[in-house]
């Protein structure tokens, strides 16, 4: 995963570096892009970098056609690295909300036409139904963290037999191995299968569900290439944690890739 950058932009600097974004709608008292350009956090800065920026452009802080900051300032306001930075912009770009343009007056801009909205709130949804959505989805994403952390805390307390170790060390390399296509199989099977080795029959069709609900969202959003790379590290560090038995390191990485996937989730859907 990319680190942070090194250096900090001085508030002043960050502040003359969105002026030109919706300059339009800062004219008219209209909120300034800089308040959701704010530090990411160095465990899942891709994710939250990608959150940001869209969050930016779906709350009408940037408008279609606006240009985002230079590269460097919008890298020293987000405290990311330029390189996640552009795996970021570069995902945006591909799912259709950012454009590249070259030239003298180039950079990187909003889409003049956004992406509609995903199935799951398209059409002429009610400020009502569009509120429940939201609710659906916070409470989606505490229940996942609750029983996906203590899960992953549980099975490294757990005393697992070569059998379940090799089993729980394939799941993982099948996830590193899988396609596009495959990938969200890959990754639901790990994750169950992390349930299935504490020996509680009764915990796996709770975190069964959980997983329905968080990929019937994922669904809806693009499948980003680096978010994969980092969701697969971060695999790693789970099943490693279990498999040396320590708990803390467990239930802290379980937690970790909770948050990347929650990141991105209200980015897409906020």
């Amino acid at each position: 995963m990319s680190s942070r950058s090194a250096s900090h932009e001085a508030p002043d600097a960050a502040s003359e570096a969105v002026a030109d974004a919706g300059a339009g709608d800062a004219a008219a008292g209209a909120p300034s892009a800089a308040l959701l350009f704010t530090p990411a956090r160095q465990a899942n800065a891709f994710e939250e970098t990608v959150q940001r920026l869209l969050q930016s452009i779906r709350l009408g802080l940037i408008g279609p056609g606006d240009r985002l900051p230079p590269e460097r300032e919008l890298a020293g306001m987000l405290e990311v690295s330029r390189d996640t930075l552009r795996e970021a912009i570069a995902s945006l770009a591909d799912a259709g909300w950012l454009v590249a343009r070259r030239g003298r007056t180039g950079g990187t801009f909003v889409s003049d036409v956004l992406p509609t909205p995903r199935p799951v709130i398209a059409g002429e949804a009610t400020e009502d139904e569009r509120a429940r959505h939201a609710a659906r989805i916070e409470d989606t994403l505490a229940l996942r963290a609750v029983i996906e952390v203590g899960t992953a805390r549980r099975a490294a307390e757990s005393e697992l037999s070569a059998a379940e170790r090799e089993r729980l060390w394939q799941a993982y390399e099948a996830c590193t191995d899988a396609s596009a296509d495959q990938y969200r199989t890959a990754d639901s099977r790990l994750h169950l299968l992390i349930a299935e080795l504490l020996g509680v029959p009764s915990v796996i069709p709770l975190v069964a569900d959980v997983r329905m609900r968080v990929n019937e969202l994922l669904d809806g959003i693009p499948l980003l290439a680096p978010n994969i790379s980092h969701a697969n590290d971060q695999h790693r560090a789970i099943v490693a944690a279990i498999l040396r038995g320590n708990p803390d390191e467990a239930a802290a990485a379980m937690a970790e890739h909770i948050g990347g996937t929650e990141a991105l989730l209200r980015g897409f859907y906020a």
